[in-house]
């Protein structure tokens, strides 16, 4: 992905706004690029903000900060505790794994974005990071809904819950997460890239924002319109849908116990019913931030920028504090790093003798 600053100056600038001239450009005919079709795109991000960038900046790299190092850390201690050797714990760090490069996606490179103003991405550099993140969504979804079924087995079915997500069980449902996350993806950026750019060459965003790009192309988008959405509610309805049937499931098995069974019942479940909750109810958030008009993009990209790091953001806190094995998993982990203390030594010269 390649990526490069330029300069800021106001020349420098008119210039990349206009309609670019025949050096920055080129076409696509058959499979090669020719001089009518950009060759970079500008990330304007929030270049717009004032002295608010620096707030903004020390918010995201401490939000950044705390994403990396919570996840990192369930990812530690689910792959070096045997007493976390569940697939509960399997699926968590493959999550935690998606979420990390998922934010890793976008966050430091608004970052970047933030002290030095606007940025510029190659056209490829730009699709490929598209791609990677909506893939990325996709999947994340795609394993919360395996861990739905995950909590679905173990309160169903508990007899037979280790004879049904035995390893090759488990690595088959993250692999189909990650292959569902890219069926779901690359029909749409492979079409948007395909598509003629001719300038202005400006993304609004923070990144390379499937919206944002499309609003550059010289052309009719009515296919990459309904081919986006078709495959954006494929993801998202096959997904929630599961998701519900798996709970409704639960509930149904849940109402039939007694009352100690349900409350420990409702423990495995609350976490990952929390983290859900907040996935969907910020996605639904950005959906309307786009739809509604009169938006600044400054707040739109703020929402966005909400919804790409709050549920990676809160999910180690989330598992966490509901999830005592975690916990206490994390506990030892961190005491294993704790430095030795220094113990007073006897002298084995003196012996004393009590009669």
């Amino acid at each position: 992905m390649e990526l490069f600053t330029f300069d800021s100056s106001p020349e420098s600038l008119r210039d990349l706004y206009l309609p670019l001239s025949t050096n920055h450009r080129s076409s696509l005919v058959n499979g090669t690029r020719g001089p009518d079709t950009v060759t970079f795109f500008i990330i304007e991000g929030l270049a717009g903000l004032g002295k608010e960038k620096m707030v903004l900046f020390v918010i995201l790299l401490l939000g950044y900060m705390i994403i990396l190092g919570g996840n990192s850390m369930i990812i530690f201690v689910a792959l070096t505790d045997s007493k976390l050797n569940s697939p509960m714990y399997f699926f968590l760090y493959n999550l935690s794994f998606v979420d990390i490069i998922y934010t890793t996606i976008t966050i430091p490179s608004m970052l970047s974005g933030l002290l030095v103003g606007m940025k510029t991405i190659s056209v490829p550099g730009c699709f490929l990071q598209m791609f990677v993140f909506i893939q990325l969504a996709v999947t994340g979804r795609a394993i919360l809904t395996v861990m739905a079924y995950d909590r679905y087995v173990a309160i169903c079915n508990p007899l037979r819950y280790a004879s049904i997500m035995t390893m090759p069980a488990r690595v088959l449902l993250v692999a189909g997460a990650w292959s569902f996350g890219t069926l779901c993806t690359l029909p749409a950026t492979s079409i948007a890239f395909r598509q003629f750019y001719c300038g202005p060459n400006v993304v609004k965003h923070g990144w390379c924002d499937p919206s944002s790009v499309r609003r550059l192309v010289c052309g009719d988008v009515t296919v990459d319109n309904i081919i986006s959405l078709s495959f954006a509610m494929v993801a998202l309805l096959t997904t929630g849908v599961f998701i519900l049937t798996s709970y409704i499931l639960i509930g149904v098995s849940i109402l039939r116990m007694g009352v100690v069974q349900r409350l420990k019942a409702f423990g495995t479940c609350a976490a990952h019913l929390t983290v859900v909750s907040i996935s969907y109810s910020s996605a639904s958030c950005v959906y309307i931030s786009y739809r509604v008009g009169n938006i600044p993009p400054e707040v739109r990209i703020i929402v966005s920028v909400m919804y790409a790091a709050l549920t990676p953001f809160l999910n180690p806190m989330i598992y966490s504090l509901k999830n005592k094995e975690l916990r206490e998993s994390i506990g030892r982990t961190l005491m294993r790093f704790r430095p030795a203390a220094v113990l007073p030594t006897k002298d084995l010269n003196t012996v004393t003798t009590s009669y």
